[in-house]
């Protein structure tokens, strides 16, 4: 059974480590956890999905000196990378335990890498291509891309949770809390300004590894996806670069200093 290799895994890190970030269920709530050694692990569970290394980040940003584990996604790897690429997290200090999406999972988010580069529990599977910004592509002209936006972004109710489930927001000032650039007490907010601030911080800096967990959060379900896919695109076309996949000392927002 695919958890009970997933608390061997857990359990055998522990024996070195000094923690291991994984999901836990509490009550019928599932939340990120850090599990230390000796801890029970009985409530460790692998679903819902939910994007780590953000809470990774945030353990060794308080605890600097610590060696923790994460049983990580192929995505949890991806984010990590852009983390250490983006100097939030010294890799030394991080071992990932591989976890590999089912096909139903690979399906649901589209993912092209459903597995980390090794994996200790469950089996790499296919990757899955993702269509969906060639086909909007094809099927919309410039205006109606522009309207279909506009109808897109009325929807949204500035809840924050594209920004919340980012695994790569971790700005301590968020200009999408700033009243200079998004008033504050408006609905719908002001377009785009909210949501392109949102992408050109994450996408457009090089940052996006497509977990789609911000389009997977929204509760308006705008299809930020095809955004951030975008974005990702003119990087990799005018750069070279796919986010998550290389460690570099110079992310692509540093490229033209």
């Amino acid at each position: 059974m695919l958890l009970d290799q997933a608390k061997q895994a857990v359990a055998a890190a522990l024996e070195t480590l000094d923690g291991v970030v994984a999901l836990s269920e509490e009550n019928v709530n599932v939340a990120p956890h850090l599990y230390l050694p000796g801890d029970d692990l009985s409530s460790l569970v692998l679903e819902p999905r939910y994007p780590l290394a953000l809470t990774v980040h945030q353990i060794l940003d308080r605890y600097p000196e610590a060696h923790i584990g994460v049983l990580a996604r192929g995505c949890d790897e991806r984010s990590l990378i852009e983390l250490y690429n983006w100097k939030q997290i010294d890799p030394d200090r991080v071992t990932v335990i591989g976890l590999a999406c089912t096909p139903e999972e690979a399906a649901e988010c589209r993912c092209a890498q459903p597995y980390p580069t090794t994996v200790a529990v469950g089996e790499p599977t296919e990757g899955v291509e993702d269509t969906t910004l060639a086909e909007f592509m094809a099927a919309n002209t410039r205006e109606e891309r522009m309207a279909f936006w506009q109808r897109q972004f009325a929807k949204c109710m500035k809840c924050y949770g594209c920004r919340d489930v980012c695994p790569l927001c971790f700005c301590e000032q968020c200009a999408m809390e700033d009243a200079t650039w998004v008033a504050r007490g408006r609905l719908p907010v002001a377009f785009p300004t909210f949501h392109l601030i949102k992408a050109l911080h994450t996408a457009g800096a090089g940052k996006c590894v497509e977990c789609h967990a911000c389009e997977l959060a929204c509760p308006a379900d705008i299809p930020l996806s095809i955004l951030y896919s975008l974005l990702r695109r003119e990087l990799k076309d005018g750069f070279g670069y796919e986010a998550g996949t290389q460690r570099t000392e110079n992310p692509p927002v540093f490229l033209n200093a």
